[in-house]
């Protein structure tokens, strides 16, 4: 008797082994699958942002934000370029990252990207992988870069925007490198208190760093959405303090908050660093309301 419990032991754990063994090979194919598909398509994210603070004659004011485009095509950024078109864009926003590694032209995001109709215009800011050259580029394609500084969009809309903290190159095979610092109450240091302020940095880390008292919504890039992710919960990348990000899993992906509570919206950004895994590229649309 003992010798067949032992026998029935032995084979419900076994059993329970290649259960287990089963379950992490469906979940390692669901991952793989879901990056030769899904994670391929870039995925247009609605979201809607609302405050009593936003005048009412904005309600509906759209605002598309487009970031960390690396390497993508040029065709499938035109593609991006032609929906935003479609889309009735009132502002356009580049969170940084525009530098293209693997073209004749490094600024062909910039380029495309130009073509987009708006409202109000194009703004952005530049990102860890960008020479400081690319705000010259931006004006040179009629986008208005925003370097720790801020401008009216219109009565009681502010929009500012930062540098990105850290050295960086002035230009592609250049020698001259410069520190550069994100500074938001000089960014902000124009609005009135009766503005709604939103405030563009690549780096979502800054919302930590710094005072972010007196706006009311951060959009933010860089962070890739974990690029490599356990069910788009997890991103192994973002466990180890200080390579991407001091706050951990906090700026993966999607809504968190600032030091002081203020609302910041993470984007996993539109480029095609491979491989994505539960973490596809977005653009994303944000619709304002009173």
């Amino acid at each position: 008797m003992l010798k067949t419990r032992l026998q029935g032991s032995r084979l419900k754990l076994k059993q329970s082994i290649i259960i287990l063994a089963a379950c992490i090979a469906a979940i390692f194919l669901i991952h793989i699958v879901h990056a030769l598909t899904l994670d391929r398509i870039i995925q247009y994210v609605e979201i809607s942002f609302q405050s009593p603070r936003i005048p009412e004659e904005m309600d509906g004011f759209r605002i598309a934000f487009v970031t960390d485009t690396h390497n993508i095509s040029p065709e499938r950024l035109q593609g991006v370029a032609e929906r935003l078109n479609a889309s009735d864009i009132h502002l356009l926003l580049l969170g940084g990252d525009m530098y293209h590694q693997t073209y004749e032209n490094p600024w062909v995001s910039i380029g495309i990207l130009s073509q987009v109709e708006t409202t109000y215009g194009i703004f952005g800011v530049d990102g860890n992988h960008d020479y400081r050259i690319l705000l010259d580029v931006m004006e040179s394609y009629g986008i208005t870069p925003l370097s720790n500084s801020g401008v009216h969009i219109r009565e009681n809309f502010f929009l500012a925007g930062v540098d990105d903290t850290g050295p960086r190159r002035l230009e592609p095979h250049g020698t001259e490198w410069a520190m550069f610092q994100a500074d938001i109450p000089t960014a902000v240091a124009d609005a009135h208190p009766n503005d709604f302020v939103l405030l563009l940095t690549h780096m979502p880390d800054e919302a930590m760093r710094q005072p972010t008292v007196g706006i009311d919504l951060i959009l933010a890039g860089h962070t890739h959405g974990g690029q490599i992710t356990f069910f788009g919960i997890w991103a192994p990348a973002l466990a180890r303090g200080g390579v991407i990000t001091n706050y951990g899993q906090r700026f993966r992906s999607g809504w968190a908050e600032s030091r002081d509570g203020v609302p910041v919206f993470v984007s996993n950004g539109t480029g095609a660093y491979l491989p994505r895994v539960f973490a596809r590229p977005q653009v994303v649309i944000v619709t304002l309301r009173h």
